[in-house]
């Protein structure tokens, strides 16, 4: 998939010269945490997010910095600490420069992109202008609309069994001698496992193959370093 089949549009924006009171109810009025800040062209400029909300002046959560930490850090730090605590207007707070993805990004770029970067929120931009914006809340949407299941002619036992010995064999913690049985749905997997992970690991490659109705769980842990040999 890609940015442009999950990303949210017409998007909520401000102007860098609204107030923050401003913003901050429009914010509230929409259900949103976050707008991009467009100029008078529609060029992005940048992006606000609550986070720029927590450190105000108004409810008294300004940074309290030691001296010895404030000599450290320099007077432009504390000057900047200083206007994103008390600036009246978005383009004080906002975060410029923001970063942003094109409409055809793979969902897996745009993951990667906010995890980097801790970002839970990604303007899609064309030609400079924002045309949507994919959240992480667009991300969870994308997941719930691909698990539903939708019928396999295909999920019959033997292939139901070719899948999961597929899925499970191209990974490090496959088990050792893997058995797969497949009756009616129902998922009995034997083998020997060295780590207790590689056991919940199993069942969810089990459970994700389409037409498995129940996974029961024969698999065996080893002690490698004892040789000690569990059900």
């Amino acid at each position: 998939m890609r940015a442009h089949q999950i990303m949210a549009k017409p998007v909520i924006t401000v102007a860098p010269d609204a107030t923050i009171i401003d913003a901050a109810n429009l914010m509230l009025q929409k259900h949103v945490s976050g707008l991009p800040v467009v100029d008078n062209t529609g060029k992005l400029v940048g992006i606000v997010s609550e986070g720029d909300f927590i450190r105000r002046s108004e409810i008294g959560t300004q940074r309290k910095r030691g001296r010895w930490l404030r000599f450290i850090l320099g007077p432009g730090r504390s000057a900047s600490d200083f206007v994103q605590e008390h600036g009246r207007k978005i383009s004080d707070v906002m975060t410029k420069s923001p970063l942003t993805i094109t409409e055809d990004a793979a969902l897996a770029e745009i993951v990667e992109l906010m995890e980097r970067n801790n970002v839970k929120r990604l303007p899609v931009v064309r030609d400079g202008k924002v045309v949507g914006i994919v959240s992480r809340a667009n991300l969870l949407q994308a997941v719930a609309s691909l698990a539903r299941e939708v019928p396999d002619p295909t999920a019959d036992d033997d292939h139901i069994r070719d899948r999961i010995i597929t899925a499970m064999e191209k990974n490090d913690w496959c088990p050792f001698g893997l058995g797969v049985i497949v009756k009616d749905g129902i998922v009995h997997l034997s083998g020997v496992i060295t780590e207790e992970r590689a056991r919940e690991a199993a069942i969810v490659a089990a459970e994700n193959v389409e037409g498995v109705k129940k996974v029961h769980d024969n698999l065996c842990w080893l002690d490698a370093a004892s040789g000690m040999y569990l059900h």
